[in-house]
């Protein structure tokens, strides 16, 4: 059986046992703990509620229903069917990350999960509610202000909550969250960017005839910087070169009379160059709109300008670094709680076996939603994940070397306005190591990527994904790129639209960048993508059975390692693939194309596939005139009336011509989110990757 399909019977069965683990574990007779805000933890934690005389009753915290579970093992084991530690609604602001590691485990038959109580709203808060708003007096400080926003603006001394650590702006530190929404440290402007009009760093440099300068020093239009003198801590986040490449700098001098603003190096690593965009941010004197905020970190002074009345939105700074950590622990579950208000990533899994985040929703975070790392079998399932500083989901494992899957999954999430911090290459859905798997997710309003992957053998299959790369262009909505070894990957039944880029400057819907092989895109719907499927020099990539609608082009194919990329084939390349066992089993028999591969002209674009797709509207293709004879281009049908059911251009007639050729019906109802978290949505076990599902 292909690693592939190993993987998904597991985590079918891995999902059905997360679906059905509270009924499970009462038919078995499973231990019931409860958890309320109302609660001690001197009672005995097995009464849903307290009891009439009010001298037994729930526990008060997480760690003592843990601690329980921990005795419970201790005295006995596990009892079949686990426990279940069920909280009751609430909000619950954290004082510490909830710790589990291995002596919290459940095992097979018995796992631990901690749930929401029936309907109940269930809260986990790794921030500090701001309940000392008050207006502002100071006269230096009014003095700074906006006159609109003076008589708006309110502070409070963050110092008198006991909150002493700020973290800076670069990294993000605390931020502030109102009516469930992350408020907006002030900046210029308020919305979008402005523009460099010139470099003036006196290091000018070239890179592949695109000039810029390698110092950090810029003119602007205009005089607006000039209320940013005298500000405490100023910075600016641009993407300075490149469209894909962002940093943020704090700046070291503005010159209002030469309109010139410096930065502070550590410069940016592709320099500067005209005519690229920048906003400026942290600055007081900028704080003139609803919903913006400014902290003075010396004095530990919040200063902000509610958008209704402060009691009605529950002013939040965030504080802890993290609400769950699970390490080494194995068959844990968190379900049906919303956890939020973190500066990083709300749960952190290493290590470990089947542990699972079920039914969430995670939030206004300054990191992910959920990371896991190494183990194996560990699943994001149904969760709705927004407002993050950085992606949503980053499940890295397996063993590359013995190409050993660690079959870590996300299926069935909602994930939509991320990377709300960490612009580029924060991923709605991180795929690392071998054999995971990305399936069911809807992903949309994002800077950048929807889906990165990293590895090798991953199923990237039934995700909706649209409006993505909003903020980058040259960017991918499914992306990895540079290394021959990286192979596997299938990407499958997807369906990817209005994915333009950056003020529709192009982007590309799966961006196989610099030279990766041997991916197999396969029976997906792009629908106004620029350069849809992008095949950047790569070889033993197939493209087949795929429906272009009005992409501009459908196709890309290049030879950039045979010119302008060539200098990486004897570096980057040729190291990667000497750190894998290529000629040896089971790379060898896994990868055969790889294994001659040096002695085979690695720098050509050999191997490509494109057979039996479908185009209409748009362009079909851009193949470099190098790479196409090297190409297999065969029985795609462009231009011609393929029979769509409907203008949605989603569904084919039983009579289109595009059968007759051998092309094979694309199940478009299946893609998205699905309802039945138990819903076959998997390949037969036993059936290869490489073909489509039933």
């Amino acid at each position: 059986m292909h690693p592939l399909a190993t993987f998904a019977c597991l985590a079918a069965a891995a999902l059905l046992l997360a679906t059905t683990a509270g009924s499970t574990a009462q038919a078995r007779g499973a231990v019931h703990l409860y958890v309320a805000a109302s609660g001690r933890d001197s009672w005995s934690g097995k009464l849903a509620a307290p009891n009439a005389a009010h001298t037994d009753g729930p526990f008060a915290t997480l760690e003592r229903a843990r601690d329980e579970i921990r005795q419970l093992r201790q005295a006995g084991g596990l009892p079949q069917g686990g426990v279940t530690v069920w909280l009751r609604g609430g909000v619950y602001q954290r004082q510490r990350p909830l710790e589990l590691t291995a002596q919290d485990s459940g095992q097979p038959g018995a796992p631990i999960v901690y749930r929401a109580y029936r309907k109940e709203r269930v809260h986990l808060v790794g921030g500090k509610l701001v309940t000392n708003l008050r207006p502002v007096r100071k006269r230096a400080v009014l003095a700074r202000l906006d006159p609109a926003a003076r008589p708006q603006v309110l502070q409070a001394d963050l110092r008198a909550l006991g909150i002493k650590d700020f973290g800076d702006a670069k990294e993000g530190g605390l931020e502030l969250f109102f009516g469930d929404r992350r408020m907006t440290l002030a900046r210029w402007p308020n919305q979008g960017f402005v523009t460099i009009v010139d470099v003036v760093g006196g290091q000018p440099y070239d890179i592949r005839g695109t000039w810029g300068d390698r110092v950090g020093k810029f003119t602007y239009e205009g005089d607006r910087p000039r209320r940013w003198v005298g500000e405490q801590d100023p910075w600016v986040h641009g993407y300075w070169f490149w469209d894909w490449s962002d940093q943020r700098h704090q700046v070291a001098s503005i010159d209002p009379e030469k309109r010139v603003i410096s930065v502070k190096p550590p410069y940016h690593g592709y320099g500067y160059r005209k005519g690229q965009w920048y906003y400026a941010y942290n600055l007081l004197s900028e704080l003139d709109t609803p919903g913006e905020w400014y902290l003075d970190r010396e004095a530990g002074i919040l200063y902000f300008w509610p958008p209704a009345p402060p009691a009605e939105g529950r002013p939040l700074v965030s504080v802890l670094p993290t609400l769950v950590t699970m390490t080494d622990a194995s068959y844990l579950t968190l379900r049906g709680l919303v956890l939020e208000a973190t500066r990083g990533t709300a749960v952190t899994i290493r290590g470990g076996e089947h542990n699972q985040v079920v039914g969430c929703t995670l939030r206004n975070l300054g990191g992910y939603g959920v990371t896991a790392a190494g183990g194996s079998d560990h699943g994001v399932i149904g969760c709705d994940i927004y407002q993050t500083g950085n992606g949503g989901i980053s499940l890295e494992g397996g063993d590359r070397k013995t190409l050993t899957a660690a079959r870590h999954f996300a299926d069935n999430n909602h994930i939509h306005h991320y990377s709300e911090w960490n612009r580029m290459y924060h991923p709605a859905i991180a795929l690392s190591g071998v054999g995971n798997r990305a399936t069911h997710n809807l992903i949309h309003d994002a800077p950048h990527e929807a889906i990165g992957f990293w590895g090798n053998d991953h199923l990237i299959e039934f995700n909706h994904i649209h409006h993505v790369c909003m903020e980058s262009n040259d960017a991918g909505a499914i992306y990895c790129g540079r290394d021959w070894t990286m192979r596997g990957t299938v990407v499958r039944y997807n369906y990817l639209h209005d994915i333009t880029g950056f003020r529709e400057q192009g982007c590309v819907g799966v961006y196989l960048d610099d030279m990766l092989c041997g991916t197999l895109i396969w029976g997906n719907v792009f629908q106004r993508v620029t350069r849809a499927a992008f095949i950047g020099g790569g070889r033993d990539t197939v493209v087949e059975n795929n429906i272009f609608v009005d992409c501009q082009p459908a196709l890309h194919i290049d030879a950039r390692a045979l010119g302008w990329a060539g200098d990486t084939v004897d570096t980057t390349m040729k190291e990667r693939l000497a750190a894998m066992p290529y000629q040896q089993p089971p790379w060898s028999e896994r990868y055969p194309a790889l294994v001659g591969i040096l002695e085979d002209a690695p720098a050509a674009p050999k191997g490509n596939v494109v057979v039996r797709n479908i185009c209409v509207g748009g362009s079909w293709d851009e193949i470099e005139e190098i790479a196409r004879p090297l190409t297999r281009l065969e029985a795609n049908l462009v231009g011609e009336e393929a029979g769509f059911l409907d203008q949605a251009h989603l569904r084919l007639r039983d009579d289109s011509p595009a059968y007759r050729m051998g092309f094979q019906r694309i199940p478009v109802e299946r893609i998205g989110l699905h309802r039945d978290a138990r819903r076959a949505s998997w390949p037969v076990p036993g059936s290869s990757p490489w073909a489509p599902a039933p």
